[in-house]
C-alpha cells in the first residue's frame, strides 16, 4: 500500500491564504487611506470654500452698515433741516402775529377797563388790569370771543382792590390767538394779511 504525505502540500496552501490576506488587508488599508485622504481634501475645500464666504458676507455687512449710518445721518440732517423749515414758515406766517395782537387787543377793549400787563406763551394769552366794573370783564370776554383771531377767553381770578385810593376790581383773564396754515390763510398765495374785523361798538 502506498502512503502520500499531503504535510507540504497542506503547508504551502496555507501560507497562499495568508499571503493573500496579507495582500487584502495591505489592499484595503490604502483604499481606506485613499478615501480618508479625499474626504479630507474635500471637506477642506469645503471649510476654505465657506470661509471665503463668509468673509465675502462679513464685507458686505460692513458696507450695508455703513451705508445704513449714512442714511441715518442723511435722515438726521432731513429731520433738522425740516424743523427749520418750519420753524422759519412759522415765523413768516406768524410774524405779523404781534402787529394784529394788539389791534384786536384795542378793537375789543371796553370803555373803563384797563390793562396791566400782557404776557404770551405760545398762542396763550395773559392779561391782568382794573375795572370799575365787573359787567366790562364780561362784555370783554364777549368781545374775545366775537373776534376773528382771537378766542377762548377764560376768567381766572377778579378781586377788589384798592388802586391809588379808589376801590377797583382786578382780574386776571386768558385767551387764545387764532392760527391756521399757511395755505389756509386768505389771501395767503397772493401774501395778502389778515384783513382787522371791524370793531364792536363798546359798552359803557
Amino acid at each position: 500500500m502506498t502512503r502520500i504525505n499531503l504535510l507540504p502540500h497542506r503547508e504551502a496552501k496555507r501560507k497562499a491564504r495568508q499571503r493573500q490576506l496579507a495582500m487584502l488587508a495591505g489592499l484595503t488599508s490604502a483604499m481606506a487611506l485613499a478615501l480618508s485622504a479625499l474626504l479630507w481634501v474635500v471637506f477642506t475645500a469645503q471649510v476654505d470654500n465657506q470661509k471665503s464666504r463668509n468673509q465675502y458676507l462679513s464685507g458686505e455687512i460692513a458696507k450695508l452698515d455703513k451705508q445704513i449710518e449714512e442714511i441715518r445721518k442723511i435722515r438726521e440732517e432731513t429731520a433738522s433741516l425740516l424743523a427749520k423749515k418750519q420753524v422759519v414758515e412759522g415765523l413768516q406766517s406768524n410774524r405779523s402775529e404781534p402787529v394784529q395782537l394788539l389791534d384786536q387787543m384795542l378793537r375789543q377793549l371796553p370803555e373803563g377797563l384797563y390793562l396791566k400787563s400782557i404776557r404770551q406763551s405760545g398762542n396763550k394769552i395773559n392779561v391782568t388790569g382794573y375795572t370799575q366794573s365787573q359787567a366790562r370783564v364780561s362784555a370783554f370776554m364777549r368781545n374775545i370771543e366775537a373776534s376773528p383771531f382771537l378766542e377762548n377767553p377764560n376768567l381766572i381770578e377778579i378781586k377788589a382792590v384798592t388802586v391809588a385810593g379808589q376801590r377797583a376790581n382786578e382780574f386776571n383773564l386768558d385767551f387764545f390767538v387764532k392760527r391756521v396754515k399757511a395755505d389756509d390763510k386768505p389771501g395767503a398765495r397772493k401774501g395778502a394779511p389778515l384783513s382787522p374785523a371791524k370793531p364792536p361798538e363798546k359798552k359803557v
